[in-house]
């Protein structure tokens, strides 16, 4: 994150506007919409500015600028076509302490003036640090159709019953859990359809009852590494989630997205590396939801594909425990997907087959025979370490020795790399490419039509 973002109250605040034209004319403008007592410096005025500042009583100076112009300003923004003025205004605000914008100069700001979504009091920030302000508009004009119209009437009925449900429900936590369930709850749409007075009721109402903490366990896939790849629903509960319990697969983009006060606890394995035991994880699920606690188990991938999420929830079932699983991609197809290889394909495989690929004493116990078979693609999860015992056995079950081999390493990331070779030549080429886990082994005619497919680079 390159700059803070803040929302400052200039509400009877002394704010400067060095310009007189159009851009300066939409800066006073927001600055008067916030309440600012607006001074504006230009020696000339277009008409549009010469009227807001009849219309505001704003305090206007018909003369260039000069560093006493700033004397009791909360803040300046430069609007001029001279960069001799614009770095003038910049740097009298940086000697005095005062927040300078400079539009369209991002090196002489000390802060931007971002793209507004305004359903006051909401109020939707949108900026991109000064590289490209016609893109921040786009995302703007995104949300703000998005937003539903009477949004500011349900945050003014919630800022009006506020300070009621803070006396009646007076611990955070309960009452953090009850405005989530408001706002989950068929509430907001009664304001929306302007039925203020019956939402009103029914959150006084709600307020009456005694609050219950219930545990739950989220069970969620987070996808092969993408953060664009999470559902819309694993987003929802990862924002509600009080603690989280994540593995190693799981990326740190991923992580940022969830909620910031959560507490986070890794309990992840590697081989030969277990932070926590799975019992130990299957027990901490079940004490922190006894807690009360809504406890989020993010998993890489799909949970119920290698991720063991079948023993988590046999787990929470037996101890009565509610819980919901969300699905996620999972890594043979996220990975493959970005990779450029089609796990099936009618001309070369008509069937794919997801296979663990880890070493079990010394070897990889598996149904070779069944696996060599054409037609088909092998999606081995896990497989680096065993990948010569992969390849050895495939060879001596007869595979064709030139069948196309791909090695995916942070698949679906800005880190993935791609290795690949034939059967017999696989291992030798992962080594001296230096390949490293997470991986993900694909097995198939289908990798021979990366050429042709790979439309991610």
């Amino acid at each position: 994150m390159e700059r803070l973002p803040l929302f400052l109250d200039v509400q009877a605040q002394r704010c400067v506007v060095i310009g007189g034209g159009e851009v300066a004319l939409r800066k006073a403008t927001l600055l008067v919409r916030a309440g600012a007592r607006l001074h504006v410096v230009a020696p000339e005025l277009c008409d549009e500015m010469a009227s807001l500042c009849e219309e505001s009583d704003a305090l206007l100076c018909r003369t260039e600028f000069h560093e006493c112009c700033l004397q009791g300003a909360t803040l300046a923004i430069a609007a001029t076509d001279s960069l001799e003025v614009n770095t003038a205004v910049s740097l009298a605000a940086r000697a005095r302490g005062i927040p300078v914008n400079v539009v369209d100069q991002p090196e002489l700001c000390t802060f931007i003036v971002p793209a507004i979504v305004d359903r006051s009091p909401i109020v939707v920030a949108i900026s991109s640090g000064g590289a490209s302000p016609i893109l921040a508009r786009s995302i703007k004009g995104l949300i703000d159709s998005l937003l539903p119209a009477r949004v500011d009437r349900l945050a003014a009925l919630l800022r009006e019953l506020r300070d009621s449900i803070k006396a009646k429900i007076p611990r955070f936590e309960q009452r953090t859990r009850f405005w989530e369930k408001i706002l989950e709850g068929d509430i907001p749409e009664l304001v929306y359809s302007g039925k203020e007075q019956q939402a009103r009721e029914r959150i006084e109402e709600e307020a009456r009852r005694p609050p219950r903490a219930k545990g739950e366990v989220y069970l969620v896939g987070a996808g092969p590494g993408d953060p664009e790849l999470l559902t819309l629903k694993a987003l929802r509960l990862m924002h509600k989630a009080d603690v989280v319990l994540y593995d190693r697969l799981v990326s740190e983009a991923i992580l940022l997205k969830l909620r910031p006060d959560a507490d986070k606890v890794f309990v992840g394995k590697a081989r030969a590396d277990h932070a926590v035991p799975q019992e130990g994880i299957n027990e901490m699920l079940v004490r922190l939801a006894r807690e009360g606690k809504r406890v989020l188990r993010l998993k890489g991938g799909d949970p119920f594909i290698f991720g063991r999420g079948g023993e988590e929830i046999e787990t929470l079932a037996a101890a009565g425990i509610s819980f919901q699983v969300v699905p996620g991609i999972t890594a043979a197809s996220g990975c493959a997907t970005y990779a450029g290889i089609p796990l099936t394909h009618r001309d070369y495989s008509q069937s794919v087959r997801f296979l663990t690929g880890h070493i079990r004493e010394g070897g990889v116990p598996l149904n070779w025979e069944l696996l060599v078979r054409e037609q088909q693609t092998l999606a081995f999860y896990m497989g680096l370490s065993g990948l010569e015992v992969i390849a050895r056995q495939l060879l001596e079950h007869s595979m064709d020795s030139s069948m196309p081999v791909a090695v995916i390493e942070q698949g679906t990331t800005r880190e993935q790399k791609v290795c690949v070779a034939s059967l017999e030549d696989i291992v030798t080429r992962v080594a001296a490419e230096g390949i490293q886990p997470p991986t993900l082994i694909i097995v198939g005619r289908v990798v021979a039509l990366r050429d042709k497919l790979n439309w991610f680079g």
